[in-house]
């Protein structure tokens, strides 16, 4: 599903550059569950920005299937992002004035499907990590593990062909994260 072909990051700082990840060669093929490790600062949250196709490499072409990522147009890759990829981000990013629901919800306003059919795919989000009871509450309104499962429902309501997680276990307990998994 994806090839790295002489992938850097490089960032400027002054008087200095950082190289935050090199990649000379890396294929993750379709259907692989992947774990990326590694101490803190070791570009594993870069990289996986990258395969989302939210940060540009420095150097090199990231294929996801015969696409190359940013060869695309900004507009081509959103679309593509938003069809096909689930984010689990490490902060979960959810809108603190939006209830568990309205958050999971999001990325389907972006859908042609209705109001039924959105109701639905969340409420079965949700239900897949223990959350329909919760479905009402504002973020904080729940713990740190409710919320980090309510951005995984959100990565899934789509049925995306990828999900990229950074750290998507991090605040659960030992048994909802093997659950997640």
């Amino acid at each position: 599903m994806f090839r790295l072909e002489g992938v850097s990051k490089t960032y400027s700082r002054p008087g200095s550059q950082v190289t935050a990840l090199r990649a000379d060669s890396l294929e993750i093929p379709a259907g692989s569950y992947v774990a990326i490790v590694g101490p803190s600062g070791s570009g594993k949250s870069t990289l996986l920005s990258m395969l989302g196709g939210m940060l540009s490499p420095t150097t090199g072409r990231i294929w996801l299937g015969d696409v190359s990522l940013y060869d695309l147009s900004l507009t081509e890759r959103a679309r593509l992002r938003r069809e096909k990829i689930g984010f689990v981000f490490q902060t979960f990013n959810l809108i603190p004035v939006l209830t568990a629901f309205e958050n999971v919800e999001l990325p389907l306003l972006l859908t042609r499907l209705g109001r039924a059919e959105r109701r639905k795919q969340v409420e079965l989000a949700l239900d897949l990590v223990g959350l329909a009871d919760r479905a009402k509450h504002l973020p904080r309104q729940l713990s740190g593990g409710q919320e980090q499962r309510v951005a995984i429902s959100r990565a899934l309501v789509t049925d995306p062909a990828l999900v990229v997680a950074d750290e998507p276990t991090g605040n659960l307990d030992s048994h909802s994260a093997h659950d997640v998994l």
